[in-house]
């Protein structure tokens, strides 16, 4: 496993070679304007993941679309060291000093009393530096794009605003706030004037973001997890008319709502993950001296890891990894003299798997720490037990 320097180090070398001559036609292509898209679809990508790991889902996707979100981040890189204006180091150095520089209560001597004050120090340190820069402290409104989504713009506004006590004191009277629009937007709605309605609607939403932030819970994450729910009960419906031989466009409303009220019925109904996603190993076929104490030992450890164990032939024993099938069988001597890695979901699952080790089989673990756990079963194999690396 390489360190993060030499893998970005080697992640840079191949980007230079794809854009060197004799390199990749379509990388040598592009620049800044036509990567915008890909830039915008591989940060969506990652929050796709991201949703999916928060309910439940593995963590290894989320490694994987990080990756090609920091391949866009090594390309524009790379075109601006073409035109001699920056390298990838000038990037990350650029943003380790911009962070060390806005933890003083970290990398220096300042003290700070929780997260509030962070951020108002942040808020300070960020007009102290575009001060330096331009001449002028600017707004403490600065830096959030006006691409955003909208709600997120809004949220990020608001935070930034309270930075320098623009806020409201209490939960309270943000949802005072709330109701006051509301009934601002019913009276507008009673006009129909479609200028009014915009304008009271817009407040609305604003307030319900400002909400939002107070609550901890960003609008447009809520929002973004709302439509996803939408989308599978909707398609739940269309599927049940399909399988009642419904005619497209052919249901009535309280048809569908009862379709709808049996989908959000069957969310609640779905347990949480039972187990972590399932580790992969790379290993195929070994031979072991005791096959059932083998089978002992794999058994209770199999089940931690995520494995199934399908029923194989009489003198073997059989795990399936979700990837490939371990497969132990009586041999004179045991396949000793290699280490196997698997792959850790997360440091919970080593923990959860020493846990087991220290229980069911003491004195099996030979080597133990936060980023890895090493252990040794009944035939004498070498196994390591290590999370993903981000």
């Amino acid at each position: 496993m390489g360190t993060p320097g030499a893998e970005l180090e080697r992640l840079v070398g191949i980007m230079r070679r794809l854009r060197a001559e004799g390199g990749c036609p379509w990388d040598r292509e592009q620049d800044l304007r036509s990567l915008r898209p890909y830039l915008v679809e591989e940060a969506f990508e990652v929050l796709d993941e991201m949703d999916r790991v928060a309910q439940g889902g593995p963590w290894h996707p989320l490694c994987e679309e990080l990756g090609d979100l920091l391949f866009q981040i090594v390309f524009h890189a790379q075109l601006a060291s073409e035109l001699g204006e920056f390298t990838m180091a000038d990037v990350s150095k650029a943003i380790s000093d911009k962070i060390t520089s806005r933890h003083p209560h970290v990398f220096g001597e300042q003290q700070v009393d929780g997260a509030e004050q962070v951020l108002a120090n942040w808020a300070k340190l960020k007009a102290e530096e575009r001060k330096r820069k331009t001449g002028k402290e600017g707004s403490v409104l600065d830096g959030v794009p006006t691409a955003a989504p909208a709600l997120l713009r809004a949220e990020r506004l608001t935070e930034k605003a309270s930075r320098i006590g623009f806020d409201w004191p209490d939960l309270a009277g943000v949802r005072g706030k709330l109701a006051e629009e509301l009934a601002e937007l019913d009276a507008a709605i009673a006009t129909g004037e479609r200028d009014a309605i915009e304008h009271e609607l817009g407040d609305v939403l604003f307030s319900l973001a400002n909400l939002a932030r107070f609550v901890k819970t960003p609008a447009e994450d809520a929002l973004r997890m709302a439509i996803r729910r939408f989308t599978t009960r909707f398609q739940h419906i269309e599927s049940a008319l399909h399988d009642e031989g419904v005619p497209f466009g052919g249901a009535t409303l309280e048809h569908m709502e009862r379709h709808w009220q049996a989908a959000k019925a069957q969310e609640k109904a779905l347990p949480p993950p039972l187990s972590l996603p399932r580790a992969p190993v790379s290993t195929l076929r070994l031979g072991v001296p005791h096959l059932e104490a083998q089978r002992g030992f794999w058994d209770s450890v199999a089940t931690t890891l995520g494995w199934s164990a399908p029923r194989g032939a009489p003198d073997t024993a059989c795990y399936d990894t979700g990837s490939v099938r371990l497969v132990f069988h009586g041999a004179e001597r045991p396949a000793t003299g290699a280490t196997f890695t698997l792959e850790a979901p997360s440091t919970l699952a080593l923990i959860r798997l020493r846990q087991v080790m220290e229980q069911a089989h003491p004195g099996s673990v030979v080597d133990s720490s936060d980023a890895r756990l090493t252990f040794r079963d009944p035939a004498g194999l070498m196994w390591e037990y290590i999370p993903f690396a981000g």
